[in-house]
């Protein structure tokens, strides 16, 4: 099934690891097989990488942009997943938790990306700072 983009004027995202960027114009674009795309307000960089929420979104978001070196990000993955397990009571998002491990170890990583989302979102409400975008830097 084709996944279809909208884009705004200058939008920008990341497809098989190549960045792109939308003309001056809205467009849409049609990806007719299985690509790795994130869009520009998922793109973590690596120095915003500040909360432990934070420290599991990244190496998953890693793994879905370069799949082939997925090994290299699934220990920072799972050492960062254990560490927020052991302190968070939630249930909810220990669930989430769980889920996003589910599928790391089934290598859907959009829907381990998914998953780590709703972490953030739970850490930045228990935090009160209302940051509601993943990406914090320009």
């Amino acid at each position: 099934m084709p996944l279809k983009l909208s884009l705004k004027p200058g939008e920008r995202f990341v497809l098989n690891g190549a960045v792109v960027q939308n003309g001056d114009r809205r467009g849409v674009l049609i990806l007719q097989n299985k690509a790795s795309v994130l869009r520009e307000k998922d793109i973590m960089q690596a120095e915003d990488v500040d909360s432990p929420a934070k420290r599991i979104y990244f190496p998953v978001m890693m793994m879905y942009l370069d799949e082939s070196s997925a090994d290299k990000f699934y220990d920072e993955f799972v050492r960062r997943v254990t560490e927020f397990m052991s302190v968070v009571k939630n249930p909810d998002v220990l669930a989430d938790c769980v889920a996003a491990s589910k599928h790391v170890m089934a290598r859907e990583y959009y829907k381990a990306l998914l998953a780590a989302r709703k972490i953030i979102d739970y850490e930045e409400q228990r935090l009160g700072n209302g940051l509601s975008g993943v990406q914090t830097g320009g």
